[in-house]
């Protein structure tokens, strides 16, 4: 099974919108992205869309109007028939996810290590074998002034993380990585004894 036809397999939640976007150069010979979604219900109807509904939603959120998305993310996979030192091997996954919390719980001093842990329990649960996985953990304060002072502190929460896995087979990486994301959202199902993120309050 080659790694294209095993991202192409994988079974992602449905409540995530995956898109294939330009991969970033110079990092290895090949590589593919893919980018994430997570939108409240109210706008998770959209589905795959396409044509001027598509460039009308798109437009949409690129002037902001994105309130009701709960996650965002990006999984990129990195291949070097040559193989890499520093990999440890010929393929190596990078992601990144991002959600936005309410103040009191981005305020949790141990947020960043809950967040990696969700990481590596997700590939466990999934059986997505790996090494050399690291990451950081990044929280995020905005405060909002003048005529937009009434609007609360948020926190995002942001995990940057990389590993290799064990082969071309990575669609069990593509399924973890799919489950954090939408765990970061806050959504259920979660996997057991994984507690949700409050999220973020909208008036």
């Amino acid at each position: 099974m080659t790694a294209l036809s095993a991202l192409r397999q994988a079974d992602c939640r449905a409540e995530m919108h995956l898109a294939e976007i330009p991969a970033p150069a110079r990092l290895a010979p090949f590589a593919v992205a893919l980018s994430a979604e997570v939108f409240e219900p109210s706008t998770a109807g959209h589905g795959s869309l396409h044509g001027p509904a598509a460039a009308a939603l798109a437009e949409a959120r690129t002037l902001g109007h994105n309130e009701d998305e709960l996650a965002t993310g990006r999984f990129i996979l990195l291949h070097d028939p040559q193989g890499s030192d520093l990999w440890k091997g010929t393929f190596r996954i990078v992601t990144y996810i991002r959600a936005q919390l309410d103040a009191a719980m981005g305020n949790d001093q141990m947020l960043g290590s809950v967040a990696w842990t969700w990481l590596l329990d997700a590939l466990r649960e999934n059986e997505a074998r790996y090494s050399e996985a690291g990451g950081t953990a990044t929280r995020m304060l905005s405060q909002s002034f003048g005529s937009l002072q009434k609007r609360a502190e948020t926190i995002d929460i942001e995990l940057r993380a990389s590993w290799t896995p064990d082969g071309p087979d990575v669609r069990a990486h593509l399924e973890a990585w799919s489950d954090m994301v939408c765990t970061f959202a806050g959504l259920p199902p979660l996997p057991e004894g994984v507690t949700a993120l409050p999220l973020r309050r909208r008036n």
